[in-house]
């Protein structure tokens, strides 16, 4: 296999000149011979770039591409986001429409996430575009119109392996797998993201991934399975199926979740061998009564959760103010199609997501001496027109602060499930 090197192309590697065009003609040509494309020590700033069909990109250790701090190098183009199809900002590594690529080495992709942070929420948090959209009730229609790059976007490709990748400061989702199928993450490291909607792993419509022995720490799902939201994910109507999840270590972030895209349906899925480490959620699905879809045949092992807020989240009603999409009677600015589309309505027919046949085993959720947080052992919600039913729980060992709570479920069984309600250090009469 032959290997090529940037420089040669007329890549910098000081970090401090844009080498897009470059970079690009290195991949074009690694990808006409079937090579690679080995990058030597530095850091090379650049916009969107594109990997091709037979190549393998191998970024080492001390090597890092830095995502430039212009909205004009990331070309607007179709893709899914967030559930919905639309025109959005491509990443800063993309594999679209491409097979039998690899990426890999020990190299970091830093996407400079902060300016579009302060985009979408401003310095303080309280301000930005959310700040801007959600008095005007438009809060739903922020996350969308925010457009935000992806660190590395694989879209309708297959065959394709990521590993041992350092991923930081995206803009957006850290991985987004969509319409994709065969793909492999491994030992990939995630950090350094306390921006907005900065997920992890999101695996999106896809058929057979394996995620395993990756470090995830983010600001919101650090693994998630999705399949489209709402009217559009229903005319779309595409399974995410064949998920293979295990060997991971979780730290700040919402921990491994299923939906609230899911539309499309989510089946056969295998979580097992978990780590976490004060996550905000343990096992989380979370949907909307828009959303439809039926997540059934799911696989729980072997989590082993240390100071996690919830431990089991379901809730099927989530988070209203950006689920349930309506233009305000009152607004009288201009609607963008993407608007429309969120707020297509559906059906209550269509929209009740239904949850069967999961199968939960060999749980173990632990307090440490110095938490202080909130603390909950189930926090469940469903319809009652609809309950999640045929739950199996075995051998769940739960410590929390509160129980929580459980509505609208059906046929759970309960084999060695105990759950100690803790005292809390901070709580007073």
């Amino acid at each position: 296999m032959q290997i090529l090197n940037p420089l040669d192309f007329g890549a910098d590697p000081s970090g401090r000149v844009l080498c897009t065009e470059a970079l690009q003609k290195a991949i074009d040509a690694a990808s006409a011979l079937s090579g690679t494309l080995r990058f030597p020590a530095g850091v090379y700033l650049t916009g969107s770039l594109f990997l091709k069909s037979n190549m393998t990109l191998e970024l080492p250790k001390d090597a890092t591409l830095l995502g430039v701090v212009d909205e004009s190098a990331y070309p607007m183009l179709p893709t899914r986001v967030a559930g919905i199809e639309m025109v959005w900002p491509a990443g800063l590594l993309n594999v679209r429409e491409a097979e039998n690529v690899k990426i890999c080495g020990g190299g970091t992709v830093d996407g400079q996430g902060e300016y579009w942070w302060d985009k979408y929420w401003g310095q303080d948090r309280l301000g930005g575009m959310r700040g801007v959209y959600t008095p005007k009730g438009l809060r739903w229609a922020v996350d969308y119109d925010c457009t935000r790059p992806r660190n590395l976007i694989v879209y309708q490709s297959k065959h394709v392996t990521i590993s041992g990748l350092v991923s930081k400061r995206s803009p957006f989702w850290n991985i987004h797998l969509c319409y994709s199928e065969d793909l492999l993450v491994e030992h990939v490291s995630i950090g350094q993201n306390e921006g907005p909607s900065t997920d992890g792993i999101d695996i999106d419509s896809c058929n057979g991934a394996v995620i395993r022995r990756c470090r995830i720490t983010c600001n919101d799902d650090s693994i998630c399975v999705k399949s489209g939201r709402d009217a559009d994910g229903l005319r779309v109507n595409r399974v995410c199926e064949n998920i293979e999840i295990y060997d991971c270590d979780l730290g700040l972030g919402a921990g491994i979740t299923l939906g609230s895209e899911t539309s499309g349906g989510i089946r056969n899925v295998y979580i097992h061998d978990c780590r976490y480490d004060r996550t905000s959620c343990g096992f989380r699905i979370k949907s909307a009564r828009t959303r439809g879809g039926l997540i059934e045949r799911i696989r729980v092992r072997n989590l082993r959760m240390t100071d996690v807020r919830e431990v089991f989240s379901f809730d099927l009603d989530w988070n209203p103010s950006y689920s349930y999409c309506e233009i305000p009677a009152n607004y009288t600015g201009e609607v963008p199609e993407h608007w429309k589309v969120l707020s297509a309505p559906v059906s209550k027919e269509q929209g009740i997501p239904r949850v069967r046949d999961i199968d939960i085993a060999d749980i173990e959720a632990s307090l440490s001496p110095d938490y202080r947080g909130k603390s909950y052992a189930f926090r469940v919600n469903a319809y009652s027109e609809e309950p999640m039913r045929d739950i199996r729980m075995k051998n769940v060992s739960i410590k929390a602060y509160e129980f929580g709570s459980v509505s609208h479920i059906k046929d759970w069984e309960l084999d060695h499930v105990r759950v100690d309600i803790c005292q809390n250090p901070d709580f007073t009469e």
